[in-house]
């Protein structure tokens, strides 16, 4: 009997993962469609190296099943859970210090941050807009991502403060890209497609998720507050203000 259950409690387990596995599979099934189209039609030549590719794809819909269930039981009750706690101890200063710091914290690491950082900081100094040297391409890249990641900070502070105050997010969405619009004639034009490129890095991996679970989290132990239409908006912030600051710095460093 007690064999029987542990062959059943198995057999569920291996169905559960290939549900996931399938699952994760059809994600990517049109990026998988598309890059065989091209090769068979339009390039007509094989994959080269078919066999790590095959094995590559294999390891990137084990990673995102993997990554989805831990977003699924990690991070998403997480965010929600503080959320909450914080919402009940009733403080608004560790509510708005947890909303800043999560923002900084996730974004300051983000590797992508850090990629198109380096790479801005490696491009200005070919163009001679900084000094040559590691020290001042070094300053130039961390100067970067510190605006960047303060800028997501003070951007989920923001939204935070937007479901406490229940603030329309279509009027601070609108007047945050008029100001972008503004910024964008005065800024140099060497640092406005960094900022632009800045505004979508932010939303990373980690971030992302994290940041949906708080604005749901905080709007569903509000009253009066609708996780739906009020937890939601977190993000458009964090990609939105980068713009603004990293603007702002061209402006002092060019």
């Amino acid at each position: 009997m007690k064999n029987s259950k542990s062959i059943l409690c198995y057999s569920r387990i291996v169905r559960a993962i290939l549900r996931k596995l399938w699952t994760s599979f059809k994600d990517l099934l049109p990026i998988i469609l598309v890059i065989a189209f091209f090769q068979i039609v339009v390039l007509r030549q094989p994959l080269p190296n078919m066999g790590e590719v095959a094995f590559g794809g294999l390891l990137v819909v084990l990673g995102l099943m993997l990554f989805v269930q831990g977003l699924e039981m990690g991070l998403f009750p997480i965010g929600e859970e503080m959320a909450r706690a914080l919402a009940r101890k009733g403080s608004l200063f560790w509510l708005l210090s947890f909303a800043f710091l999560l923002g900084f914290s996730t974004t300051v690491a983000e590797p992508a941050l850090i990629a198109v950082s380096a790479e801005a900081a490696s491009i200005a100094a070919q163009g001679n807009l900084i000094a040559p040297g590691e020290e001042s391409l070094d300053r130039y890249a961390l100067g970067l991502r510190l605006s960047v990641a303060f800028s997501v900070g003070v951007a989920i502070l923001i939204g935070v403060l937007r479901i406490l105050r229940g603030w329309p997010v279509h009027y601070l969405i609108i007047g945050g890209y008029v100001v972008v619009m503004l910024m964008t004639l005065i800024a140099p034009e060497e640092i406005v497609g960094i900022a632009y490129d800045a505004g979508g890095v932010t939303t990373s991996t980690v971030t992302v998720p994290l940041v949906a679970a708080l604005g749901v989290g905080l709007a569903s132990i509000i009253k009066g507050r609708s996780p739906l239409l009020d937890g939601f908006g977190l993000i458009a912030f964090a990609s939105l203000l980068p713009m603004i600051f990293v603007m702002g710095y061209g402006l002092t460093v060019f």
